[in-house]
């Protein structure tokens, strides 16, 4: 058995269907009030086109107050920048105007340190150093990673200082014409415009 239609289109559909056989086949169909449908049918298409309208009348009246406000903004950044100067020596006067002094940037922290520095030998003089992220909450986020290496000298004694050897933005880098044959460690840093991190554990290698 057909179900009565749950769209809008598909019920004008029907109804131009309806009236169509209703015309045709009248005979058939003697308890058809024919006429009455055709008023109602004529009453839904009106409120429809008179909502076509509306809403396009809608969208038209909406662009043009969003063109307004993107005016009315540009032109109150402009004139508050010119009052910024006017009062720079006393910005506290900004707020006769609704305004007040710019907020000072939040200081950021520098990163926590990088997590279990693993150093894999590839190949001669060839080293893939891997890590792992600062743990949560210990600092802000990392945007560049710096390693550093210090030697020990050929002949035994104490670690020179620690160089910068590389830098990564991933948590891991291959560093390639490494000393060989000595003994070696490696350490990784995080940094931020916040500052740089303590370092990662220490990774003792020998090529």
């Amino acid at each position: 058995m057909a179900s009565f239609p749950d769209m809008e289109t598909k019920v004008s559909t029907l109804a131009t269907d309806m009236l169509a056989g209703y015309d045709m086949h009248a005979a058939d169909f003697p308890s058809a009030d024919a006429t009455g449908l055709m008023t109602v049918f004529q009453s839904y298409l009106a409120a429809h086109t008179a909502h076509v309208d509306a809403d396009a009348a809608a969208r038209v009246a909406t662009e043009d107050k969003n063109a307004a406000l993107t005016a009315l903004e540009a032109m109150m950044h402009t004139e508050l920048k010119k009052s910024e100067v006017d009062v720079a020596s006393d910005p506290e006067k900004l707020e006769y105007i609704g305004w007040g002094p710019r907020t000072p940037p939040s200081p950021i922290d520098p990163p926590g340190p990088p997590q279990k520095l693993d150093p894999i030998v590839q190949g001669p003089g060839i080293i893939l150093l891997k890590w792992k992220f600062a743990p949560r909450h210990s600092g802000g986020t990392t945007r560049t990673y710096i390693i550093e290496r210090r030697d020990e000298p050929s002949g035994g004694g104490e670690f020179g200082e620690w160089t910068q050897v590389g830098v990564a933005i991933e948590t891991e880098t291959t560093l390639r014409e490494q000393p060989r044959g000595i003994q070696m460690e490696y350490r990784v840093k995080g940094i931020n415009t916040g500052g740089e991190s303590v370092p990662s554990n220490v990774a003792p290698v020998v090529l």
